[in-house]
Order: C-alpha cells, then sequence, then structure tokens
C-alpha cells in the first residue's frame, strides 16, 4: 500500500503540473439584509478586498460584481449602523456565478475610535453564544473530513475524540444520542449512513457538502426555538441553485462518484439536485482497511426554491439515502469481526418550507416535514453461529414547525413558535441471548407492536439590549410527550456584554429535556411511564479578537444531568452509552427507572484565524471530566471520558491555485472495562472485570491529517484534484480490545491505519 501511495502521489504531482493556466474571470452576486428582520438592505457596499472591484445593493439589497479574474477573495459588506461583515473563502471560478449573502446586525457599539473591527466573527449575533459557524468552502477543503459536516467539526474542541470509524458527535460529556440535525429548519434524525438506530451517529456522512450554504453548530445553552435534545444542535442551510444558468459538476471522492446539476425554474425559482453512489468495494479491495467485504450506499439530496411574491418564499427539501452491508462468515474470521450478517437500511427526508416577510419589522418561517427510516438487518455471533439480533424496525414522524420573529425596537425583539410531532413506529425484533457488558448472561427477547406517540412543543425567546454592549435573552420551552403523559418546562437565559469592539463576556443557564427513543421504551411497556431526562447547562465565556482576522475564546461549562433510564438487574451499566460500544439499545431490559445521573464539566481554549490572506487556522484545548452514577449509586467514568484534547489544523494558500493543509489531533485514553484474563481464559470466552467498569484506559490517541488541492481554471470550466491522507504517521490507534475465543485470548482491534483519500470535482 505504501508504495501504491507513493506511486499515485508521483502521478498526482505531475498531473497538477501538466495543464496551462488559463486568465478567464467569473461573476460574484448575492444580497444582503438585516439579521434581526431578514429585510433587504439597500445602499451597503460590497467590497473585493484588496483589489478595485465592488459594488451598491440595489432596492432588493441585491448586487452583482461582473469581470472578476478567477481566485480566492474575502468579501466585505458595509453599511452605517452595521457591523462589518467579511465573507472569505469566495471562490470565482471560469465562466460561472458565485452567490454570496451576508445578515448584518445593528452595531452595539458607538466607538470614536476604531482600531479592529469583528468583520471576520460576527460578534453581536446574539444568538451565536456557544455557536461555530462553517461556511461549504471551510467544509469541504477541511483535511481528514473527506466531505463529511460531521468529521469537520471533530476538530473543535467540544468534541470528545473516540474512534474513526464513526463520526458520532459526543459533545461536552454527552453521548451520541443527544444532538439534532435541522436541514432548513427540518429536524432530521440521523444524517449518515448506516446510521446507529436510536441515535444520531454512523461512519459515512449522507449530506453533499455541495449543496450547502453554511453550518452552525451549537454546543450548549442554546435558545429554546430548539428542544428535545440535551447536548448540541447542528443547523445546515441549503443553498439555492443557480437563478440565471444552468450550472453541472461532475464528483468522485470518498464519499462516492456522482454529480450536481443546478439552474433556474422559470423567472421566479431554482433546482438544486445532487446524485452519488459508493465505489468503497473497490477502494477496500486496494487498501488494507480493516475489512474485505465493503459496504455500499447512495443517495439522493436536492432543493427547489419558489419565489411566491417578493415577501414570500417556498422551498422544497429532500434527502434520500440507502445502505446494504453483508459481511459473511468467512469475512468475520479474517478481519476479527464478533458477528455477521447484512443490513439493509432505507432513509428519507424532506419537506416544505415557507419563509414570510411580514413587515419591516416581522418575518416567519413554517416547516412541514416527513421522515421515514427502516432497517432489514440480521446478525450472527462469529464464534457460534448463535442468531444475535433480527431487526424488522420502520420508524415515520410528520413535524410541524413554526418560528415567528418579531422586532418591536432596536432594543426589544421576540421569538415564538409551536413545535408539533407525530412518531409512526413498527417493530418486528428479535434479540437472542448473549453476555451483557460484565459478562452476565441475558435471555433472548421479542418485541413485536407498534407504538406511536405525539409531541407538542410551545416556546418564546425575548431579547433586549438595554444600553449599548449588554444583550439579555430570556426564554422558555413547554414541551408535551404523550407516551408517558408529561409536560416539562425548559427556562433559558442568557447575556452577553461587550466591553468594546473586540472583547466580549457571556454567560448562559438552562434546562434542556430529551424524549426517550421509542426503540427503549417499547421493549417493556412499563417503560412507559419513565421520566424524560433532562440536564442543567451552565456556561461561562470571553472572546477577545486579537487581530481583525484572530480571535481567542475561552469557555468554561458544568453540565448535570438527572433522571436518566437504568438497569436495576445491571446497576453498574449507564444504558444511554451503550449505543456506542453496542449497536443500539438491542438489550433485554427489564423494568427501568429514572434514578440515574450523570455531570461532566470543562474548560475550552481556542484560537481561531479565519482566511484573510494566505493563512487559516485553529488551534484548541479542553480540559474535561464526565462521569455517571448508575442504578448501584455509585459514580463512574463514562465511555467518552478523554480527560484531555488537544488539536491544531490550519492551511497555507500561496495562490488561487494551489492549497495545503493538515490537522493534528491528541487526546487522552478514553475508559474501557477491563477482561478478568483468567476467568476468560477459563471459561473461554469473554468475563469482564464487574468490580472495575470503565476502570481502565485505552492509549493515547494522536493523529494526523494531511491535504493537497490544485486547481485549474479554463475558459468556461473549472477543476479541482485533491489528494488527502488520513493518520500519515500510520499511528496504531487502539480502538477496541476484544476476546479471541478462536486463540483464547484478548486482542486488539485498531482504529484507520494510513488512508490515502484523492478526488476530483470538475465544473461544467
Amino acid at each position: 500500500m505504501k508504495q501504491f501511495f507513493k506511486s499515485f502521489f508521483a502521478i498526482f504531482i505531475f498531473v497538477c503540473f501538466l495543464f496551462p493556466q488559463q486568465q478567464s474571470t467569473g461573476t460574484i452576486e448575492g444580497f444582503a439584509f438585516d439579521q434581526a428582520t431578514q429585510t433587504p438592505l439597500i445602499g451597503a457596499n460590497v467590497i473585493i478586498m484588496n483589489t478595485t472591484f465592488g459594488a451598491v445593493t440595489d432596492a432588493d439589497g441585491n448586487f452583482t460584481i461582473n469581470n472578476v479574474p478567477v481566485g480566492n477573495y474575502s468579501i466585505q459588506f458595509r453599511m452605517i449602523g452595521y457591523s462589518t461583515i467579511t465573507k472569505t473563502d469566495v471562490i470565482v471560478r471560469p465562466a460561472r456565478i458565485t452567490t454570496v449573502s451576508a445578515e448584518l446586525s445593528e452595531s452595539a457599539v458607538e466607538s470614536e475610535q476604531v482600531v479592529v473591527t469583528a468583520g471576520y466573527f460576527q460578534q453581536n449575533d446574539v444568538q451565536s453564544m456557544n455557536t461555530v459557524g462553517f461556511s461549504r468552502e471551510e467544509i469541504r477543503r477541511a483535511p481528514g473530513s473527506g466531505g463529511d459536516v460531521s468529521r469537520i467539526i471533530m476538530g473543535l474542541p467540544s468534541l470528545a475524540k473516540v474512534n474513526d470509524q464513526s463520526n458520532s458527535l459526543i459533545v461536552r460529556g454527552g453521548s451520541p444520542l443527544e444532538n439534532a440535525f435541522y436541514i432548513d429548519g427540518i429536524e432530521i434524525p440521523n444524517i449518515n449512513h448506516f446510521p446507529t438506530q436510536g441515535a444520531t451517529g454512523g461512519p459515512i456522512g449522507m449530506v453533499n457538502v455541495d449543496l450547502i450554504d453554511e453550518v452552525n453548530f451549537h454546543t450548549g445553552g442554546f435558545s429554546p426555538t430548539y428542544g428535545d435534545k440535551l447536548s448540541s444542535i447542528l443547523d445546515i442551510r441549503f443553498r439555492e441553485g443557480n437563478r440565471k444558468e444552468f450550472d453541472g459538476q461532475l464528483d468522485l471522492n470518498i464519499a462516492g462518484f456522482g454529480g450536481v446539476a443546478e439552474g433556474p425554474l422559470g423567472e421566479h425559482g431554482s433546482y438544486i439536485l445532487s446524485a452519488r453512489r459508493s465505489y468503497l468495494e473497490y477502494v477496500m479491495k486496494m487498501f488494507d482497511v480493516g475489512t474485505s467485504v465493503a459496504p455500499t450506499y447512495g443517495d439522493v439530496q436536492g432543493k427547489i426554491v419558489y419565489d411566491l411574491s417578493q415577501n414570500h418564499k417556498l422551498s422544497i427539501v429532500g434527502l434520500y439515502g440507502d445502505d446494504h452491508n453483508n459481511p459473511d462468515l468467512k469475512a468475520a474470521l479474517e478481519n476479527d469481526m464478533l458477528a455477521y450478517g447484512n443490513q439493509d437500511i432505507y432513509q428519507s427526508a424532506g419537506g416544505i418550507v415557507w419563509r414570510a416577510l411580514w413587515s419591516q419589522n416581522a418575518y416567519s418561517t413554517t416547516t412541514l416535514g416527513y421522515l421515514s427510516s427502516k432497517f432489514n438487518e440480521d446478525f450472527f455471533e462469529t464464534n457460534t453461529g448463535i442468531h444475535l439480533i433480527q431487526n424488522r424496525s420502520t420508524e415515520a414522524a410528520v413535524s410541524l414547525r413554526n418560528i415567528n420573529h418579531v422586532k418591536f425596537s432596536s432594543a426589544h425583539s421576540v421569538e415564538f413558535g409551536i413545535d408539533i410531532k407525530r412518531l409512526m413506529n413498527e417493530y418486528d425484533n428479535f434479540y437472542g441471548a448473549f453476555s451483557d457488558a460484565v459478562g452476565d448472561s441475558t435471555g433472548a427477547a421479542v418485541v413485536s407492536q407498534d407504538i406511536s406517540a405525539n409531541k407538542f412543543g410551545g416556546f418564546f425567546n425575548y431579547i433586549v439590549q438595554p444600553f449599548g454592549g449588554l444583550t439579555v435573552t430570556v426564554g422558555s420551552r413547554v414541551d408535551y410527550f404523550s407516551i408517558n403523559d408529561r409536560v416539562t418546562v425548559s427556562p433559558r437565559t442568557s447575556l452577553a456584554y461587550q466591553f468594546d469592539e473586540i472583547t466580549t463576556f457571556k454567560i448562559s443557564s438552562g434546562i434542556y429535556y430529551q424524549n426517550l427513543p421509542l426503540l427503549l421504551i417499547s421493549q417493556n411497556n412499563a417503560n412507559t411511564s419513565l421520566k424524560d431526562p433532562y440536564a442543567v447547562h451552565y456556561i461561562v465565556g470571553i472572546d477577545r479578537l486579537l487581530s481583525e482576522d484572530t480571535k481567542l475564546s475561552v469557555e468554561v461549562y458544568m453540565k448535570e444531568y438527572y433522571d436518566f433510564p437504568v438497569d436495576p438487574s445491571d446497576p453498574s451499566l449507564f444504558l444511554v452509552d451503550e449505543v456506542f460500544y453496542r449497536y443500539g439499545f438491542f438489550l433485554n431490559h427489564g423494568v427501568l427507572s429514572n434514578s440515574g445521573k450523570a455531570r461532566s464539566g470543562g474548560v475550552e481554549i481556542t484560537l481561531q484565524k479565519k482566511l484573510a490572506e494566505d493563512f487559516y487556522g485553529l488551534a484548541s484545548a479542553t480540559f474535561f471530566r464526565t462521569e455517571y452514577k448508575g442504578a448501584d449509586d455509585i459514580w463512574r467514568n463514562r465511555v467518552f471520558d478523554n480527560r484531555f484534547i488537544v488539536s491544531a489544523e490550519g492551511g497555507y494558500k500561496p495562490n488561487a491555485e494551489w492549497e495545503f493543509s493538515a490537522r493534528w489531533i491528541y487526546a487522552g485514553g478514553a475508559p474501557y472495562t477491563p477482561f478478568d484474563l483468567t476467568q476468560s481464559a477459563q471459561l473461554k470466552r469473554a468475563v469482564f472485570e464487574a468490580n472495575n467498569i470503565n476502570g481502565a484506559r485505552y492509549p493515547a490517541y494522536h493523529s494526523m491529517n494531511v491535504r493537497f488541492d490544485k486547481r485549474f481554471h479554463f475558459e468556461s470550466s473549472n477543476l479541482v484534484l485533491y489528494l488527502s491522507a488520513w493518520n500519515v504517521y500510520n499511528q496504531k490507534n487502539v480502538a477496541a480490545y476484544f476476546w479471541n475465543e478462536k486463540e483464547n485470548r484478548q486482542d486488539t482491534i485498531y482504529q484507520w491505519n494510513l488512508l490515502p483519500i484523492f478526488g476530483v470535482e470538475y465544473e461544467l
């Protein structure tokens, strides 16, 4: 493999210098609007930095800049009374239109002497507390992300580092259950191929980065407009298609091969459509990445936009994916797999989005969504051939969400709305007898029932700026869950004080409830009376601009969890963490109780530099602790407790054609429960140390990913080649220990070895 990688790298470099570059131009167009009211801004100055190009927005907030030489630019939006915003990574391509939009917020600080502006970081956005934003280009080029929106986020200090094979988001001591995904305001249960049922993780991202306009990741203290999640919100906005001309793109990368098509829809709309199919089965044969049987998958996604009038816009968003994996017994034995079988999973999500601008001070967004996931799976134990799982599940939901924004004055505004959801799940599942996490025998079980539920929620958020620099937000949610017939109230508040244009202090606190997955509740009728777990967030932080494009952030957080489900018959286990080291909640639990608790706390330090000229980067360090208390009332480490994580990533763009980037992560070893080696050898199966749950730790994790990008600009088209290497120095990071029953000894499963990734993007 190393020899192949060297040869491929040599070919890559040769091709990069093969084609002559052509001088050509493109167009930048877009619009500017008020962040609080969504109304167009007339007369805003739009400047392409370090050039003589620019424009002024018209009566509809639109602008156009023609004949811009191809390349990478930063665009600055300026208007009196508003904070300056700078958009980086604006790629101008030959004979194509690049669309850039900007939400400008009213300036909260008045100063006679302005030394540094907050143009690269939206300091005055009150909703950006505990939030990190990424543009489409930042996601596309990130080393080690492979175009997966979840994997770029893993470089942030808020994320624990456990396993390369999964992109599960483990946020500030939480679990993969505790995250929500939204696409254009529609909640999506999972955005990954081969999703973990009942949770939010998976090995491969399903969302095509070429459809993304921007991503905002809320790591805590998020507003009451989001509900039913304990830890984080990943809010994705799809971009609109080109409204003036047809554009096409062909892709070949780790996610598969496919393409994107976009263009106008009459005079008042547009469409954009993506379709991809995997070719991983061929890559697996070429490189030793841990299996000889490759999964297959594909996805289709898109967005249609139509302007009903100047103030009313209708969008249709859709996402579909299908996944198939069928490792047999031979493959399981060759690759030390504990189980084998077949997987067929089908996911679909989508809906209608209505955006209405009611006046100069009020607008609303209403979404009607439909979600469906179908699982057809069978797994067998490799050593014995015992039928472990037969999963025939269908999970569907219809949702309605409405958010209204009203600005009464420059100092007072309010958000309010409703969430309504109908869940319709069907389970016809068999769970075979096996040994649990501490080696105790678990009997077989059958779950065969249809289970439905209704969710109703209402929320409000009041935002006041009593004087310059201070923003106070007070809000709450009220939610009802028909399964346990309970009403929960979730008050939340935050404060942000901007001392000057470079320093902001912030503090937030709130209560966050989350309903239990129906897959867990359905295993025993008595569990329908379980309470909803909840978490209390406490966050304090400070941001300081070291320069116009560099920001230092320090945050301290504490999360306290209550009313988690635990099994009195397995008092030392924490059920919600089992979705990580086991496949879902496939355990035969009896009647559960709500006596489980957890806690996490830590400090995060982040230094971020935007791409103002040639360099960009992000360095971070986090120190944290996360624990749980089971039914036996003993505090133990959670499986995501790395204790400390240090990461650094960045890139260099010497010109419009080349880019070099890298990411390095070092994380403390995650906890695990060790084997009782003597008992395991005698019984010739895994026997765990029941009195040492999560008491041992894996070796520390560290890895580096690098990437090289080369752009070719032709007269009317654009070609991008990139080569990336994951775990470039081939560190053998431990994924897990398992008991090798064939050799009757403890053995090791490693995470990814050196993995070369290449990609080709051709824009027509």
